[in-house]
């Protein structure tokens, strides 16, 4: 898809080339990053190629100078922001809020805040920069605002506004940072999206897959690759339950989803009772820190990790040194990190395990990043 902002933005690296020759160089890079891998005998699947104007997930920066917004991404190389009136990576329903947005930001940016700073008096003054994020849920719109500046009384009844007159809006929230958990502000129903038949509620600002194309592809793989497996099975790094949930719907399994996030592994909760399913047991951790042990990973016949870009190196460490009779059948990596994975994976075919297949899925459409599934079976 042709964009007027290629040459500027920094989002879409590979955007000026022509399909075949972008597809081509993005299985190139991707083959070069692998090649790091040691065990040299490898198949791989067909690559998964996401198509434009699928992204249902994305992080815009604003800037409001003289009572002007500008919304978008930064320019390749540098801080400038590029000033956006719609993005084609973003889906139809992402790109129509724009409009809505913008309008948003500007009386917020009209409403002073209190800034009170220590050994000073209280002063005034106005919102200036921030992010916004968006999430298109399947039954409408989910905005989170980040800006460090608590909301006035006069920014809630703009956000509230702004959500009673929007057809497709349903919740907006509010954070001062990233890590910080969103505070919803006006909600007119509860964001949901649908995994494996079932309705899965979305907390304010959690991780979500970019694309319900490339979420699709990811778990369609993962079922290939588990084909046939029964009995316990660890869904580690588990998000929402983008996983679980189809793997929960396989017969004769029993599913143990862990992740480090209090709030989202609640709604998780929340929508594993809502659609009442009994064979998913969920499980707070930072398996950045305390991964399952060899005594807890013992009695699972398959593993599935889906780590954040810093890959599993800990959780990984403990699966290789299980004891042959203890050690899963199949691991199934998923990965948006090939760097990370290789490291990873190393660490398994050091310890007795074999990839069986790779395949690549383009979920970051003309971005130099790419995602992957990989299937590890035990070696007798």
């Amino acid at each position: 898809m042709s964009c007027e902002y290629r040459d500027l933005c920094g989002g879409c690296a590979y955007r000026s080339l022509p399909e075949e020759e972008y597809r081509r160089k993005k299985e190139e890079g991707f083959l070069k990053v692998l090649s790091g891998l040691r065990q040299k005998d490898i198949s791989f699947g067909s690559p998964v190629f996401i198509p434009d104007g699928r992204r249902r997930r994305a992080s815009l920066a604003f800037r409001i100078k003289k009572g002007r917004v500008s919304l978008g991404f930064n320019e390749a190389g540098s801080g400038t922001l590029i000033d956006c009136a719609r993005c084609s990576l973003l889906t139809p329903g992402l790109n129509a809020v724009l409009p809505q947005l913008r309008r948003l930001l500007e009386e917020i940016g009209r409403i002073p805040v209190t800034v009170r700073r220590k050994n000073k008096k209280a002063a005034e003054a106005n919102i200036s920069e921030g992010d916004v994020w968006l999430t298109e849920a399947d039954n409408g719109i989910d905005v989170v605002l980040e800006f460090d500046a608590a909301l006035e009384l006069g920014h809630r009844m703009a956000i509230f506004e702004q959500a009673q007159a929007s057809g497709s809006i349903i919740r907006i929230s509010h954070r001062r940072r990233a890590d910080e958990a969103a505070e919803p502000v006006a909600e007119k129903i509860r964001p949901v999206v649908k995994i494996a038949s079932a309705d899965v509620y979305i907390p304010a600002g959690t991780f979500l897959q970019p694309s319900k194309d490339g979420e699709q592809a990811l778990v369609g793989l993962v079922l290939k690759y588990l084909d046939g497996i029964r009995g316990r099975i660890a869904d580690l790094f588990c998000g929402v339950g983008t996983f679980s949930y189809p793997l929960a719907a396989c017969s004769g399994t029993k599913i143990t989803a862990v992740d480090s996030s209090q709030r989202l592994l609640d709604g998780f909760r929340q929508s594993v009772n809502r659609n009442m399913i009994s064979n998913i047991e969920i499980i707070t951790r930072n398996l950045f820190k305390y991964p399952l042990d060899t005594r807890e990973l013992k009695g699972f016949d398959a593993v599935v990790f889906d780590p954040p870009r810093a890959g599993a190196s800990a959780q990984v460490a403990q699966l290789a040194v299980l004891p042959p009779e203890d050690k899963p059948s199949r691991i199934i990596a998923v990965s948006c990190n090939p760097r990370t994975f290789v490291n990873d994976a190393n660490v398994l075919t050091g310890a007795g395990y074999r990839i069986e297949e790779i395949t690549m899925v383009d979920q970051f459409v003309y971005s130099n990043h790419s995602e992957l599934v990989a299937l590890f079976t035990k070696q007798k």
